[in-house]
């Protein structure tokens, strides 16, 4: 435990107030932010995701922000390789570091230590499946996976090309299957110890309505320009699973209004912040504060003296 870096997750559910709670901490611990978005480090999709601006970040250094093009695919395992870097890199440099965040998936991978195996792209591997696919059908690439590992192919849609190739390139290329390197992954001990705050409203639909005047000041800042260039320009799966964006493509297309639109965004938008609560919940390590009815400054206050007592940061 000596030699490990302790690190303050901050996390919650959207719209809750993870972005300046983190900078505070950042601002009063020495240290600075990594985020853990997995929308926030595409360029230009500033609006969609509720990228911090920069008064919002204090003058604090923030990373894993805005380095990707939208056009690229990003997976999980590439966030925890570069954010273990990144954090490297600051605790060189003598800081604390505060992670902030809704991708659960990318906090708890890079913090429970889980090594994804270092297996390179074999491009020409990966054009022969697809040009065989192209040919035969995706059909024909579940049957291949069914044989190799007929597990992993159950939780593939047979009509996924995509991941159905990458689930193949990575049985051939390591001669294990999902579960065995999933397994394996684990086996390392985490270079990471975590303190963990979590930020929750005791009644939900105070959260909702912090949601619905978060969308609406999305909307007027002009997400649907934002979503047309980018609908226009063509993104990513990953960059597409932004919410804000495909809920507009009727209105963009002339099909329906821009309030119906916003308002499906809305809807979205609630179940997303109910399916982070849902994961979030299950770390039972986790410090939660209410910030219901808090200021800023009182939440701030409340997580502060969390880490102090605890002599977390020393």
């Amino acid at each position: 435990m000596q030699n490990t870096i302790p690190v303050v997750a901050v996390t919650g559910p959207t719209a809750s107030g993870k972005t300046a709670l983190a900078a505070r901490l950042a601002e009063h611990f020495g240290g600075e932010v990594v985020s853990a978005d997995s929308i926030q480090i595409y360029e230009g999709m500033d609006i969609a995701s509720a990228k911090p601006t920069p008064e919002e970040m204090l003058g604090i250094p923030h990373h894993m922000l805005s380095f990707l093009p939208p056009q690229c695919e990003y997976s999980v395992a590439e966030y925890v390789s570069l954010a273990s870097r990144v954090i490297g890199h600051i605790r060189r440099r003598g800081k604390n570091i505060i992670i902030a965040g809704g991708t659960g998936l990318y906090i708890d991978s890079l913090l429970s230590g889980i090594r994804f195996s270092e297996v390179s792209p074999d491009n020409e591997l990966r054009r022969r499946l697809r040009e065989q696919a192209e040919k035969e059908g995706s059909g024909l690439l579940h049957d291949m996976l069914c044989e190799y590992d007929a597990n992993a192919a159950q939780r593939i849609n047979p009509n996924d090309a995509v991941r159905l190739i990458r689930a193949i390139e990575a049985y051939l290329l390591s001669g294990k299957t999902a579960a065995v390197r999933a397994e394996e992954s684990k086996l390392s001990p985490s270079a990471y110890r975590a303190f963990y705050i979590g930020l929750y409203f005791h009644d939900r639909q105070r959260l909702y309505d912090r949601i619905n005047s978060r969308v609406d000041a999305m909307a007027e800042a002009g997400l649907a320009d934002e979503a047309e260039y980018f609908l226009k320009k063509g993104i990513s799966k990953t960059a597409m699973n932004a919410i804000g964006y495909k809920e507009l493509m009727p209105f963009i297309a002339g099909e329906a209004g821009l309030d119906e639109c916003v308002g499906r965004i809305k809807q979205d938008t609630r179940r997303y912040a109910k399916r982070q609560l849902t994961w979030f919940r299950r770390n039972k390590s986790t410090h939660w504060i209410d910030v219901q009815d808090k200021t800023a400054g009182e939440i701030f206050d409340e997580a502060r003296r969390l880490i102090e007592e605890t002599e977390f940061l020393g």
